[in-house]
């Protein structure tokens, strides 16, 4: 065994990278497929209707790039801190801090400084409710990386917090105020998918979950199915409860497209439900992307709640 670590050690310091091979190792590390996650902050604006003005654009970009900044710290610091264990790991052995393509030392420097410049580049050029916020992701995701992965139902409520977080700094950072039903149909359609992947995860995993995230050895499949059925339910019950809710305002189209969005809104939910069920729900983007059925509801539902917006 020692042999076999002096000869890896070996093999990682001959292949120590160059400058360019760092910066290709720096951005791998920080999950460049990962930051489509963060098209999330446009949610709110897009649900005011305040998403297409110059300011709103230039404001949206901004918190786009320094959510994916501090996104990218925690990614760095997470791999830095896991860089033993995940040399033991048949897949995670791979990623270019354990396989010594990123020394260690600079993961933690270039995660630090992400960390640090992101939440003071918002509070200068946005807002500091958006610093804060920023801030808030940052300490709750390194919490998560040290210790609350580790922590029954707290690590489904971390990562769903982190979609909602996304979901509302663009608010934040317009200055636009945020619903009760925005917050509710979010924050439980987030929790719907991140338990859903976890079920997947349980599910396809059966009998060895240990090797890839030890904490499913914890949950039962029965529990987190509990979970998404639920959030699922809330979800629905919400967006339904938010179309439904005249507010006073007049219509100026001829079709109740605020209503009629519910349909394609459920469809989404019903036909995303099918891949949790099969234990096939990973990645959420990845279920939209090789689904041609559910991104045709998607965009119909964004057409239909373009035109509720556009009819407030």
């Amino acid at each position: 065994m020692a042999e076999t670590a002096l000869l890896e050690r070996t093999q990682r310091k001959q292949r120590a990278p160059g400058k360019s091979g760092l910066l290709r190792g720096l951005i791998r590390t920080a999950r460049p497929k990962q930051w489509v996650k963060n098209v999330l902050v446009i949610a709110a604006p897009a649900a005011a209707g305040e998403l297409f003005s110059r300011h709103a654009l230039t404001q949206i970009a901004l918190v786009f790039v320094l959510f994916t900044a501090c996104a990218a710290g925690v990614y760095l610091v997470n791999d830095a801190r896991d860089a033993e264990a995940d040399r033991a790991h048949p897949v995670k052995r791979h990623r270019p801090v354990a396989a010594g393509e990123v020394p260690v030392p600079v993961a933690y420097s270039v995660g630090i400084v992400l960390a640090v410049v992101a939440p003071t580049a918002a509070a200068l050029l946005c807002s500091p409710l958006t610093s804060a916020l920023l801030t808030a992701y940052l300490g709750m995701q390194l919490a998560y990386c040290v210790s609350l992965k580790h922590v029954l139902v707290v690590d489904l409520v971390v990562v769903t917090t982190g979609f909602l977080m996304r979901a509302m700094i663009g608010g934040l950072a317009l200055g636009i105020p945020l619903s009760r039903w925005f917050l509710i149909t979010t924050g439980f359609g987030a929790l719907f998918m991140v338990s859903a992947k976890r079920y997947s995860e349980a599910v396809q995993m059966a009998g060895k979950a240990g090797a890839t995230r030890a904490l499913l050895t914890e949950y039962t499949t029965g529990y987190l199915r509990f979970v998404w059925q639920l959030a699922a339910g809330v979800a629905v019950l919400g967006y339904c409860l938010w179309a439904l809710e005249e507010g006073g305002v007049p219509h100026t189209s001829v079709l109740p497209w605020r209503q009629l969005s519910m349909v394609p809104f459920i469809l989404a939910v019903l036909r995303y439900a099918v891949f949790a069920d099969r234990g096939t729900a990973g990645e959420p983007e990845d279920v939209v992307l090789r689904d041609r059925a559910l991104a045709l509801i998607g965009v119909a539902w964004l057409a239909m709640y373009g035109l509720a917006v556009a009819d407030w």
